[in-house]
């Protein structure tokens, strides 16, 4: 992704230099897919150990972690320049971006405490989006989505949530989840995370211009390896599709897909759709 000259975007909160630091990626464990209340975010739980130590010290951030929250920051400006034109034109209304919130090992949340075993998450009550930047490192080392598109794309599925937040979708959602089993709740949260990587894709057709050769395949095969049904059969489980929270990997980058062939974000409906 050619992001140099990209601005960067303002609407970050960087907690790393706090203190906290991850106690480090162990191997693959048991198969724990939870959704962080409604907005259901990437759970890595069994490819991570350990949710991180908390210290009182300011600590400096390695190289690694400056070009990292770099990274972060021009992407998300990238997402800001997108739908802010694109929600005008297709909505109606304006577009208020989220602040991302930048973070090791371990933070806070209306929505709960994250840490790198929940992995990136959209919190609707603050509006902002929790990204651990070592989640990086595990998307490439352990899940086997490597390449910057593929870390861009979880941004923007994180960006996403926030669009949906935006339009009503994640409140109607979580109602509806309130009042159903848990088999259908999960089923709700498929048609969401579904949603967000459509409309991921549509943020991916409108960078069109930044993408270099195989960053495409680079989101759409991010998007198979976070499947339930691979992260299941990694795990060593027979996957379980009523267990579902995000999507199967063929349902995941078809969605993406779709997002990124039409540009619009009517043709993201996942909550009309027959078959998924």
């Amino acid at each position: 992704m050619r992001l140099r000259g990209v601005r960067a975007s303002r609407n970050v909160e960087d907690r790393r230099r706090s203190g906290a630091k991850g106690a480090g990626i162990g191997g693959v464990g048991l198969l724990v897919v939870l959704a962080v209340g409604y907005f259901a975010g990437i759970d890595v739980t069994p490819l991570l150990q350990g949710a991180g130590t908390q210290s009182s010290a300011p600590r400096e951030l390695s190289a690694q972690e400056e070009a990292a929250g770099s990274f972060a920051a021009q992407v998300l400006g990238t997402t800001e320049q997108v739908w802010s034109q694109v929600y005008p034109a297709q909505v109606g209304e304006d577009y208020t971006p989220p602040v991302m919130v930048l973070y090791s090992g371990v933070t806070q949340s209306p929505c709960g405490s994250a840490s790198g075993a929940t992995g990136p998450f959209y919190c609707p009550a603050d509006r902002k989006a929790y990204l651990d930047t070592e989640f990086f490192s595990t998307l490439s080392q352990q899940l086997g989505a490597s390449g910057d598109f593929a870390a861009a794309y979880v941004i923007a599925h994180e960006v996403a949530h926030h669009v949906q937040n935006e339009l009503g979708i994640l409140g109607q959602v979580d109602q509806a989840r309130r009042q159903s089993s848990e088999t259908q709740a999960n089923a709700l949260t498929v048609r969401l995370e579904l949603q967000a990587d459509c409309l991921s894709g549509v943020w991916a057709r409108s960078v069109d211009g930044l993408l270099e050769p195989g960053d495409l395949e680079e989101a759409l095969n991010a998007a198979r390896r976070i499947g339930d049904d691979y992260l299941q059969k990694r795990a060593g489980k027979v996957p379980q599709p009523h267990t579902f929270t995000h999507g199967t990997s063929e349902q995941r980058s078809g969605w993406f897909a779709r997002g990124y062939d039409s540009g619009r974000m009517a043709d993201c409906d996942t909550f009309s759709a027959e078959q998924l």
